[in-house]
C-alpha cells in the first residue's frame, strides 16, 4: 500500500513538473550552471590575449590627412582599402615621418587577413579600445611651412586648433580625457602648438628629444620607427672565391653620409668628421637627404661596399632614420647616443644586431676604429644573420604583413591599454588632482 502510495506521489511531482517546463515557470538548468555561463561585465568589453585590438577611427575631413597628398580627393566618398590614394613620395624626409599614413591604411583593410592583425577598426565606437586620429600632423608641417619662420605655418596651426575643437567635444575623449586617443606624431616639429592638450594621449613618437615629460614618456607613449627611405634587400647572398663570405665582401669598414651641420647636440657631427674621415677604410661624406643622395646611399648598399654601417643618433634629435636604412639593408648599425630610445624593444634586443657607443666613447681619439677594427669576424656574422630575422618588423607596407612595422605599433599601443583604462577609471571619479603627483 506504502508503495503505490509513493508511486503516485512521484507520478503527481513528475507531471507537475512537466507542466511548469513546459509552461516556462521552471529552469531545467540547474543555477551554478547558470553563474559559469554567465559573461562577466569586467570582460565584456576588453580585449583578450591573443585577440586584436579594437579600433575606433574618426572620420575627419580629408583636409587633416589625404588632402594634403591630393588635394582634389573627395570629402564625401568614403575611403576604403579600394580607394585609398598611395603614399606620394618614394623617399626623402616626406616618406620617413609617413607613420600617420601607414596606420590609418592598416584600419581600412578590414575584413581581410583577421589572423595577420594586431588591430581591427570597428565603427561603433562603444567597442573600442582605443581611437586613432587620423591627423597627418608631421605631413602638414612638411607641408604648410618647411620651417618655424615660414608664414604657411599658420595653416597647420590653424589645423590643430580646428582638431582641438573637434575632440574636445566629443564625449569619448571627454570620457578619457584623450588617454585612449592614438595620436601620430613623428615629425619633431609635428602638432607643435597644441602639444600640451594632448599630453594625456598615446602618442606615437620617434623620440622623446623635442617633449617634456610631461607631454612624452615610455609610461604612455608609443617609440616608432622612422619609414625607411632606401629599398630593403630582398636577398643578401654574396659568393666569394666560390663559397658565401658577406664579411669579406664588404670591404669598407665604416660609412656615414649625411650633414655635418647640426644644432644643439648635433654639433657632436662635426666633432666626429675630423675623427673618422681620412682613414682608408672608413667612407665619410658630408650630404643632404636628396632623391639623388639616396639614390647614391642604396648603390653603395647593393654593391655590398659595407662591413659595418654606421647609423648615429648625433643630430638635433636623438634618432635617425640611417638606424632602419641600416636595418633594412642587412648592414650592422653603429650607434652613437646617450639619449635614444628604440621601437619595440620590450620583444627586440638591439644588442644582439647593433654596436652602441656613448658620446664621450665616440669623441675619444681612435676609440671606436680601435673597436670596430678588432670585431670578430664570427660576432659579426651571428649578428648580421639575427639582423636579417628581425628587419621585417621594419617595414610598412599596405596591406600590412605580419609581425611588420604597422602590426608591431599596434601591438605596443595594446600593450599599453591595462594602464590606460586604469588611468580612466581614476580620471572618471577623481574630483581633485591625484593626490601622489
Amino acid at each position: 500500500m506504502y508503495g503505490k502510495t509513493i508511486s503516485i506521489i512521484v507520478l503527481f511531482v513528475f507531471l507537475i513538473a512537466s507542466y511548469s517546463i513546459y509552461m516556462g515557470t521552471i529552469d531545467p538548468t540547474p543555477y551554478f550552471s547558470q553563474l559559469g555561463k554567465a559573461s562577466s561585465p569586467c570582460n565584456s568589453t576588453t580585449t583578450g590575449p591573443g585577440q586584436p585590438l579594437r579600433v575606433f577611427m574618426y572620420d575627419l575631413p580629408r583636409k587633416f590627412n589625404l588632402a594634403m597628398m591630393h588635394p582634389n580627393i573627395s570629402d564625401v566618398e568614403p575611403i576604403t582599402a579600394e580607394n585609398l590614394p598611395s603614399w606620394h613620395q618614394t623617399s626623402g624626409v616626406g616618406r620617413q615621418h609617413s607613420v600617420e599614413y601607414w596606420l590609418m591604411a592598416s584600419l581600412l583593410n578590414n575584413g581581410r587577413d583577421e589572423e595577420e592583425k594586431e588591430a581591427v577598426r570597428v565603427f561603433d565606437p562603444e567597442l573600442a579600445d582605443a581611437f586613432y586620429v587620423p591627423f597627418f600632423s608631421s605631413l602638414s608641417f612638411n607641408t604648410h611651412g618647411k620651417n618655424m619662420t615660414d608664414p604657411d605655418t599658420e595653416l597647420d596651426r590653424l589645423l590643430q586648433v580646428e582638431l582641438m575643437e573637434y575632440l574636445e567635444n566629443s564625449k569619448y575623449w571627454q570620457r578619457s580625457g584623450g588617454r585612449d586617443h592614438v595620436i601620430p606624431m613623428t615629425h619633431p616639429n609635428a602638432f607643435r602648438f597644441l602639444r600640451q592638450r594632448v599630453n594625456a594621449s598615446i602618442l606615437i613618437l620617434v623620440d622623446f628629444g623635442r617633449y617634456p615629460k610631461e607631454i612624452a614618456n615610455l609610461d604612455k607613449d608609443v617609440v616608432s620607427p622612422y619609414v625607411h627611405v632606401v629599398e630593403s634587400f630582398a636577398e643578401d647572398v654574396v659568393v666569394v672565391d666560390g663559397a658565401l663570405d658577406p664579411f669579406e665582401a664588404r670591404s669598407t669598414l665604416l660609412y656615414f653620409r649625411g650633414n655635418t651641420v647640426r644644432k644643439a647636440d648635433g654639433k657632436i657631427r662635426i666633432r666626429l668628421e675630423k675623427l673618422l674621415a681620412g682613414n682608408s677604410d672608413v667612407h665619410y661624406v658630408k650630404s643632404i637627404p636628396t632623391t639623388q643622395n639616396i639614390k647614391v646611399v642604396k648603390l653603395f648598399l647593393l654593391c655590398y661596399k659595407l662591413k659595418l654601417s654606421l647609423s648615429y643618433q648625433t643630430g638635433d634629435t636623438p634618432s635617425s632614420c640611417r638606424l632602419f636604412d641600416a636595418i633594412v639593408s642587412h648592414c650592422i648599425p653603429v650607434i652613437i647616443s646617450d639619449k635614444i630610445e628604440l621601437p619595440f624593444e620590450d620583444e627586440i634586443d638591439y644588442s644582439e644586431f647593433s654596436v652602441f657607443f656613448s658620446a664621450n666613447e665616440a669623441l675619444e681619439p681612435d676609440f671606436i676604429l680601435s673597436n670596430l677594427r678588432q670585431f670578430p669576424k664570427e660576432k659579426w656574422l651571428k649578428m648580421w644573420e639575427h639582423l636579417k630575422n628581425v628587419s621585417h618588423h621594419f617595414e610598412f607596407q599596405f596591406p600590412p604583413k605580419r609581425e611588420d612595422a604597422v602590426n608591431m605599433l599596434w601591438r605596443q599601443v595594446k600593450h599599453k591599454i591595462p594602464d590606460i583604462k586604469l588611468a580612466v577609471h581614476r580620471h572618471r571619479r577623481l574630483k581633485v588632482s591625484d593626490w601622489w603627483l
